[in-house]
């Protein structure tokens, strides 16, 4: 009966561990779609008020926004790395 134990805890730990992955993805996409979103009012504001003395261009915008973006799921992937190399 004991191997039947260790298939069932490694089921048990794999399961747990999707749902960190899960949980940490849901964070990140939430976080992510606040930068988005905050990132859209920066850009329809320098659109509109279109300030000659403003330095920071078009591109410089959108390449932030994407950069701002994508940093959740790169800090939450790390996080959860850590997690389970802390765990091994």
């Amino acid at each position: 009966m004991p191997s039947q134990n260790i298939p069932q805890s490694r089921v048990r730990r794999t399961v747990n561990d999707l749902v960190m992955a899960e949980m940490f993805l849901v964070q990140a996409t939430i976080e992510s779609a606040t930068v988005i979103s905050d990132g859209i009012s920066q850009l329809g504001k320098q659109i509109t008020q279109r300030d000659e003395t403003e330095e920071r261009s078009l591109s410089a915008l959108l390449q932030d926004i994407a950069d701002n973006a994508i940093e959740p799921y790169a800090s939450r992937y790390e996080y959860f790395r850590e997690m389970l190399n802390a765990d091994n």
